[in-house]
């Protein structure tokens, strides 16, 4: 295979994987798979103890792109502090567009599933389904808000609970 462009990633890098989230690359590597010789990423989720290799042909069709600017972070911090905007959908629908969002690696969508999903104490409980998907999202939020901080995700994740606590305020 040639090159046709340049490489966008590069190794030690952290980079948001639509289904997995933030990720590390570790390293660009070539193997032989099925008799081709593919030029591989090599991306590392410390969290989930994963090692996922991506052609490098084939990274942005399928949605690997950069962290976010810290711009778009303090966009999807404000849009935590919205009012939630629950559908009166069944909640079936509902969840299927709330793991597309999640899963999407758009952290706005992710932002809005947070912010729509989020109960305060004195809310009504969560269902276990609804819960699961929120701290999903959350997660993905604060692994992203962390990276483009350059910090840790336990101060990521008391940032994004003090927006989220605030905006009952």
């Amino acid at each position: 295979m040639t090159k046709i462009k340049k490489l966008e990633f590069h190794p030690n890098e952290f980079v948001v994987y639509p289904a997995h989230g933030v990720g590390r690359i570790i390293s660009i590597e070539e193997q032989e798979i099925a008799g081709m010789r593919l030029e591989l990423f090599v991306i590392s989720f410390e969290k989930d103890k994963m090692t996922l290799r991506v052609p490098t042909h084939k990274a942005t069709e399928i949605g690997m792109r950069s962290l976010s600017t810290p711009d778009v972070v303090t966009k999807a911090l404000d849009t935590l502090k919205g009012k939630a905007r629950v559908k009166r959908a069944m909640w079936s629908r509902r969840a299927q567009e709330y793991e597309q969002k999640i899963n999407s690696g758009d952290l706005m969508a992710i932002a809005e599933v947070v912010r729509d999903l989020h109960r305060n104490d004195d809310q009504r409980e969560q269902s276990y389904s609804e819960r699961q998907l929120y701290e999903a999202a959350l997660e993905r939020l604060t692994r992203e808000v962390a990276a483009v901080a350059g910090s840790d995700e336990a101060g990521a994740q008391r940032r994004v609970g003090e927006v989220l606590v605030g905006r009952a305020a």
